[in-house]
């Protein structure tokens, strides 16, 4: 699987600092990812959908460290090159991933929603 394609859309918030979308082996997109400024520096936000009691659940996710890495770092490149090419303020670094366990999903840093997920809710259905 190949990332062929990533559009970035700069948002001028304090914490989400751009919206994604990302087409894999130009047949298939996934939209909605969010860059966030966390305590630690960017990382990438999958797209989730929030449930009824109140959390929010990823609705793609990379299903391990090494392709969470992979996405992170081209699209944080990618929306480091749109904020030069425009200007923009100069972004933040990139968060540390470590190489702990396959990740189940990818609430590892809490977004913009204000709520994590449980243990209950990394189960897949």
């Amino acid at each position: 699987m190949e990332i062929t394609q990533i559009r970035v859309f700069p948002v001028h918030e304090e914490k989400l600092k751009a919206f994604v979308s990302v087409i894999l082996d130009d047949c298939f997109v996934v939209s909605d990812i969010k860059i966030i400024q966390g305590t630690s520096g960017l990382f990438v936000s999958m797209p989730s959908k929030k449930r009824k009691n109140g959390t929010f659940r990823d609705i793609a996710h990379p299903l391990n460290n090494e392709t969470r890495r992979r996405f992170e770092e081209q699209i944080i490149a990618r929306y480091r090159e749109v904020m030069a090419e425009s200007g923009g303020e100069a972004p933040a670094p990139l968060r540390e991933l470590d190489d702990g366990p396959e990740l189940e999903t990818s609430q590892s840093e809490p977004t913009t929603h204000g709520s994590e997920s449980t243990d209950e809710d990394s189960t897949l259905p």
